[in-house]
């Protein structure tokens, strides 16, 4: 099934992700899925097939000024595994009935189909996001409302993963929803170590707003005067996982009232401190269910959730599993089962 863990120490078992392109392309959202799923990393497996097509193989104008040289056609999408439309500009241009036809087929056989920014739009005019909930960058959110009214249209969100369709907003929303769809295909652990590569924080959650301007994930607005930002507090926090820190502890470190952090938490990370702390808590368990045989109870204070109990009733109402079910479907899906934790 797309979007499933998959085995990479065989060739055939890596999975293929072909971005299609049209002109002039936006060379960002293209930047995206290529430096996400195309570069090759020192010590990392290469658990993706990047490829580049275009309806009309050639010359590709982009919007930096540039010309790029795209040799593969609409047939690359036969064997892809994931299809990323990486933007479509302008966002008003028809879909060829030879790409929707190809679109269609990929994700009639299983493929899984992505859109970056305004490639939403091309998605949309296939009709597979009808019925759905879709986003897109919250400046295009009204017209896509408007000439696609029956698809559902969250313009806050930084992306909506159905599985086989997932949608992001603009900017580096697309880097967001290309990290949460590698973290579903190999693990939280296979993630994050890109995401260090990439010198970006490993998660941020596609609730969260896309109005807020922070880096993503854990590193608050640059834009932010030093006294007022998060930053340092973040730091603190991402050193004491393991501790039992609380929001009112972390008002404190800061020397402020629980509301006025609040307040600082939507401004420049689009979520509440309680939120944030819970999503890196259960970020740094994944990545110990992945990779060690640690029992449950000793992941749950690894973490700072105080006990088994407490961790797999957020773990569930997270990841709607428990931690025991996680490691076993991981492992089998990476092809080595291993004991380790109760249910």
């Amino acid at each position: 099934m797309a979007g499933s863990p998959r085995d990479a120490s065989q060739p055939d078992s890596v999975h293929r992700v072909v971005a299609l392109v049209r002109p002039p392309q936006a060379v960002f959202e293209l930047g995206c899925a290529a430096e996400v799923f195309g570069t090759r990393r020192p010590g990392l497996p290469a658990r993706y097939d990047f490829r580049v097509c275009t309806p009309q193989p050639g010359p590709v104008p982009t919007t930096a000024g540039y010309d790029m040289l795209v040799t593969r056609g609409l047939s690359a999408l036969e064997t892809a595994d994931t299809v990323v439309v990486p933007g479509w500009t302008p966002a008003t241009e028809p879909l060829a009935p030879a790409v929707r036809t190809a679109l269609r087929r990929a994700h009639a056989r299983g493929a899984r189909l992505v859109s970056i920014c305004s490639g939403a739009f091309a998605l949309a005019q296939t009709g597979l996001l009808d019925g759905r909930r879709a986003t897109t960058h919250w400046n295009l959110a009204a017209d896509l409302t408007e000439r696609f009214p029956r698809i559902e249209v969250d313009p806050a969100v930084l992306y909506v993963d159905h599985g086989d369709l997932a949608t992001s907003a603009g900017a580096a929303a697309g880097v967001d929803l290309c990290l949460h769809l590698v973290r579903r295909d190999h693990g939280a652990a296979h993630a994050a170590r890109i995401a260090r590569h990439m010198v970006m924080a490993p998660h941020r959650e596609g609730g969260q707003t896309q109005y807020a301007a922070p880096l993503p994930g854990d590193r608050a607005d640059p834009a932010v005067d030093i006294e007022h930002s998060l930053a340092p507090l973040l730091d603190w926090v991402a050193g004491r996982l393991s501790e039992p820190v609380s929001v009112e502890d972390m008002a404190g470190q800061l020397r402020i009232s629980s509301r006025t952090l609040a307040r600082r938490f939507a401004d420049q990370l689009g979520t509440s401190p309680g939120q944030w702390l819970l999503g890196r808590r259960l970020t740094a368990a994944r990545a110990l269910l992945e990779e060690s045989d640690l029992p449950v109870e000793a992941v749950a204070l690894r973490v700072g959730l105080s006990s088994a109990t407490n961790f797999r009733r957020r773990f569930q109402r997270a990841l709607h599993t428990t931690p025991a079910a996680y490691r076993r479907a991981f492992r089998a899906a990476r092809g080595a089962p291993r004991e380790g934790g109760h249910a």
